[in-house]
């Protein structure tokens, strides 16, 4: 008898790719492209967090080995900072397929395996539903009551939030646009349609205040079009990406049918979805065809989206708003915090440098203050995981404000309501070597042009930046 007669039966490795092509079917994302370059891992943010790492779920994918990707954390922890997406070399949209995979494993009867995570996508979109609009004191209560482990943080948080007087008691519901006889506004031949988004309705709204302040002094006319809805933010990508075209789409046709070419978007998230809304009319022509018979008006994709930076960069301009600053900014040392979703991904932003962004950079030195160069403008803060896993961005947000403290920072300049609820809010509950003044850039060009106090609405900021612009001479101290 031969060696190889005594030889076991080795059982034969079968492939299951069933999962694979749905992705391929749905996304359009080939995950054989994958060639483990690690790129995706070893930048990410939250990789600490999870049990299997991003590359290891994508040779998941390519060998079809559904408990491992069904039963994971990894995808229910992803940030959706899609920095692994703007990176990845073979140009998958590994933040996209980590969505799918909490949604497929929903579907399949799978237990979510970050049950916070779910609950928040779950209880954001029912606030959607109802309202049109999200409503953050309802989503914090639910949280709360969900989750007990969290509740003294939480409640500690909308105390915060209370005493600065930045929630709503009540929704601000709204009829959708597609529901509503519109016609064209007067005002848009001279204006920029102003889409302010959810939070600057309640947590963020001292970026809503210092908005239309700075820009009526400084000559941008902005105009907010009646009966804009919410754009769904991170929770509809993941639970419901029907609704995460068509609710964007919603406000597009708003605008465009109110006459306007160009709409901006203070919030990050928003400006994000609508961005993303807008890349797909043109990747995927079908799903525009059906939004458009639902809404029953044809897009003309005639709309820009614009971040408020980059309005206010484009149609002013950094010297002309250096000739309007009446208190230069002398002094004091910043940082400029884009975070993740102003630049990223770049084939949907069509930001020219998706890591190294300088728009903010350049109007704050226009206002005289000296812009410091760190290397985590767009490094995430936690991002959406501020109600669900504050543990994540306590972590991530406290090493943002530690080490703008390490290259001399007064104060960080941010951009996104999301980023400074994460960078501000939370702050006091962070161990960080010591408070760290969150600003709006509006509320720095508040300061900068001399408008009346109430305009920076610096009394909305938890942590309180008097003592640092009273240091500096930059506010009236009697």
């Amino acid at each position: 008898m031969t060696n190889q007669e005594h030889a076991p039966k080795v059982k034969p490795i079968s492939i299951d790719n069933s999962l694979a092509d749905m992705i391929a079917e749905e996304l359009g994302e080939n995950v054989y492209l994958c060639y483990q370059c690690v790129k995706c891992t070893s930048g990410c943010p939250v990789a600490e967090f999870f049990d299997w790492q991003p590359n290891q779920i994508m040779r998941a994918l390519q060998l079809g080995q559904k408990d491992i990707i069904f039963e994971s954390k990894t995808p229910w922890l992803c940030a959706s900072c899609l920095t692994c997406t703007t990176r990845c070399p073979q140009g998958l949209d590994i933040t996209a397929i980590m969505e799918l995979i909490t949604r497929e494993a929903t579907k399949r009867g799978y237990k979510p395996q970050v049950p916070e995570t779910d609950h928040f996508n779950t209880a954001f979109m029912r606030e959607v539903n109802i309202w049109n609009r999200s409503y953050e004191p309802g989503l914090m209560t639910e949280l709360i009551l969900r989750h007990p482990k969290n509740a003294l943080e939480d409640i500690q948080l909308y105390l915060k939030f209370f005493q600065k007087r930045k929630v709503a008691f009540f929704p601000h519901p709204t009829r959708k646009p597609s529901k509503k006889n519109i016609k064209a506004n007067p005002e848009s031949a001279d204006a920029v349609a102003y889409y302010p988004g959810c939070s600057l309705e309640s947590t963020a709204s001292e970026f809503d205040v210092s908005t239309r302040a700075v820009c009526e002094s400084i000559g941008l006319n902005l105009f907010e079009p009646d009966g804009w809805v919410c754009c769904g933010s991170s929770a509809a990508h993941r639970a419901d990406p029907e609704a995460a075209f068509r609710l964007p789409m919603e406000n597009l046709v708003l605008m465009e049918r109110s006459g306007f070419s160009e709409v901006t978007m203070p919030c990050a998230a928003c400006y994000n979805r609508h961005k993303t809304a807008v890349h797909e009319i043109h990747e995927k022509p079908h799903h525009k065809d059906a939004v458009d018979q639902a809404m029953g008006y044809t897009y003309q994709d005639s709309v820009r989206v614009s971040t408020l930076i980059e309005s206010i960069y484009e149609h002013i301009g950094p010297d002309q708003v250096a000739q309007k600053v009446k208190k230069p900014l002398q002094d004091l040392r910043l940082v400029c915090y884009y975070g993740c979703l102003l630049t990223r991904p770049p084939d949907v932003t069509r930001a020219k440098d998706p890591e190294n962004p300088t728009d903010m950079d350049e109007l704050m030195e226009a206002l005289g203050a000296t812009v410091l160069d760190w290397s985590y403008k767009t490094t995430c803060c936690g991002a959406g995981h501020s109600l669900s896993r504050p543990d994540i961005v306590h972590e991530l947000s406290g090493n943002l404000v530690n080490h703008a403290h390490q290259v001399g920072a007064d104060v960080i300049a941010v951009a996104c309501p999301l980023c400074h609820m994460n960078l501000d809010a939370r702050q006091f509950q962070m161990d960080v070597s010591a408070p760290m003044p969150i600003l709006y850039f509006t509320q720095l060009m508040a300061i900068a042009l001399d408008l009346p106090p109430k305009a920076a609405a610096l009394n909305k900021n938890v942590v309180d930046p008097f003592p640092v612009f009273k240091e500096k001479e930059l506010l009236d101290t009697s």
